[in-house]
């Protein structure tokens, strides 16, 4: 880009645009009904552990180290078509398209995501979000790290982040201070494990689905 945008509204993925928690209800399901209980909840240990390792959901990375002692069962291999082709445009959030839609009548949306190089991005396009934000897209393993070159890529005279962890958001407004109004979409687990904590600073405006920023003027933003 040669020129700053206005305003450039940055938007989480997982739980913010995309019911994520859905998803892994889901592959838990596929997981106990091809291998049984006991391998699903082996298959979420792993995953639960490469987390802690990497900081970031890494599905496909878990079940690599799932096939371990899984190598001749049938089912094993048709796993990764399940991760992979997952419809993922069914699990948009109610009004999710058309808040992208008015979005883009207010600056240039776009995608700030964490996840690996791989699953996420195919993600976002399995879920048509690709294509509905012409592909402005960005995934990091750690965004809240990654501003610095995040605003190369977009630069604009404000920022919105919409996102489904208040300390992300908080960590991101200790960063770019006045030139970031922040949002907390109250979707998922992470949020839900959130009420109620003490976070500093506190995000400058809440709602509870993504749907609600379609009511949302370029002013409310700008002012928050």
């Amino acid at each position: 880009m040669t020129g700053a945008e206005p305003l450039v509204i940055l938007l989480d993925v997982d739980d913010t645009l995309l019911d994520n928690d859905r998803f892994g209800a889901d592959l838990g399901d596929e997981l106990e009904r091809r291998f049984g209980a006991a391998e699903r909840e082996r298959y979420w240990n792993i995953y639960n552990a490469l987390r802690e390792e990497l900081g970031y959901a890494d599905y496909l990375a878990s079940l690599q180290r799932f096939r371990s002692g899984l190598e001749n069962h049938p089912a094993l291999l048709d796993m990764s078509g399940f991760v992979l082709d997952y419809p993922f445009e069914q699990r948009l959030f109610p009004g999710t398209m058309e808040t992208l839609a008015h979005l883009r009548t207010l600056g240039r949306p776009v995608i700030l995501s964490d996840g690996d190089v791989v699953f996420q991005p195919r993600k976002v396009h399995r879920a048509g979000l690709w294509n509905a934000l012409q592909g402005d897209v960005l995934i990091y393993l750690h965004k809240q790290q990654m501003l610095d070159g995040m605003q190369q890529r977009y630069p604009a005279a404000h920022y919105v982040m919409v996102d489904d962890k208040p300390q992300i958001l908080a960590d991101m407004k200790r960063q770019l201070g006045e030139r970031l109004t922040t949002v907390w979409v109250k979707q998922g687990h992470y949020a839900a494990a959130a009420a109620g904590q003490r976070i500093e600073p506190a995000p400058d405006m809440a709602i509870a689905c993504i749907a609600e920023l379609r009511g949302r003027k370029l002013e409310d933003f700008v002012q928050a």
